[in-house]
């Protein structure tokens, strides 16, 4: 009797010795070298959020489009171009090309058109950068995942093969969940890429509608100047 009650408070002991980090270690030790491999991704997708998410911060708000324009019609173009430089916003380098464009006499509005397009593509395409790898490690992961199940029940059956006669459910129910740790780590890294993936993509979106309004009012205001200063005949 007092065997049997020193043997259960030994492996209670035991059991609750197994803290959350050595159950995850254990884990990974059961997944074999797919959970590995899935756990080096987790790093490089979570890498990849903070820097994105640390780059979007940067945008911020856009109460200074409405300050520049204002600025311009009060005749202010200096006022504005540095209420724009001075702003780390896509949208207020694509204004201020847009505006620089408009008060350059020897420019032509399609010349100005192209340019601020050209701005726009390069800003447009700085706050991709790191999305295509987001969908391919959401497209991926569950694929590695379901590759170490198919691999953990292979060996689980071949376990069972090997037993012969001396069958022991045990054998494969515990194969059966070793396998299915990386279908469900696979998920784990897929599901927050995916959802990632598809905010940033919104995000950038809502910055090129933005950069397309902004440049249309910074040329809607200079052809309302050009024709408040030209003569009747001309604005006839």
């Amino acid at each position: 009797m007092a065997d049997n009650t020193t043997s259960e408070s030994a492996a209670a002991a035991d059991t609750a010795a197994v803290g959350p980090f050595d159950q995850l270690l254990q884990w990974m030790s059961d997944g074999g070298p797919v959970l590995y491999v899935l756990a080096a991704v987790s790093v490089i997708t979570l890498a990849i959020i903070l820097v994105k998410l640390f780059q979007f911060s940067r945008i911020g708000k856009r109460q200074f489009v409405e300050a520049a324009l204002q600025d311009a019609r009060a005749a202010k173009p200096d006022a504005a171009l540095a209420e724009l430089t001075a702003r780390q916003n896509p949208v207020a380098r694509v204004m201020a090309t847009a505006l620089r464009g408009t008060l350059d006499p020897a420019l032509s509005e399609e010349t100005v058109k192209e340019e601020v397009e050209r701005v726009a593509s390069l800003e447009l395409d700085n706050l991709r950068s790191g999305l295509r790898s987001l969908a391919l490690i959401a497209t991926l992961s569950p694929l590695i995942g379901l590759l170490g199940t198919v691999l953990g029940m292979i060996n689980a059956f071949q376990a069972l093969e090997s037993a012969g006669s001396r069958v022991d459910p045990a054998i494969l129910s515990g194969g059966i969940w070793v396998a299915l740790l990386t279908t469900a780590a696979g998920l784990i890294v897929a599901i927050p890429a995916a959802a990632a993936h598809s905010w940033f993509d919104g995000v950038i979106y809502r910055c090129r509608r933005a950069m397309e309004d902004a440049a249309t009012q910074v040329f809607t205001l200079g052809s309302l100047q050009s024709a408040k200063g030209a003569p009747p005949q001309a604005a006839e």
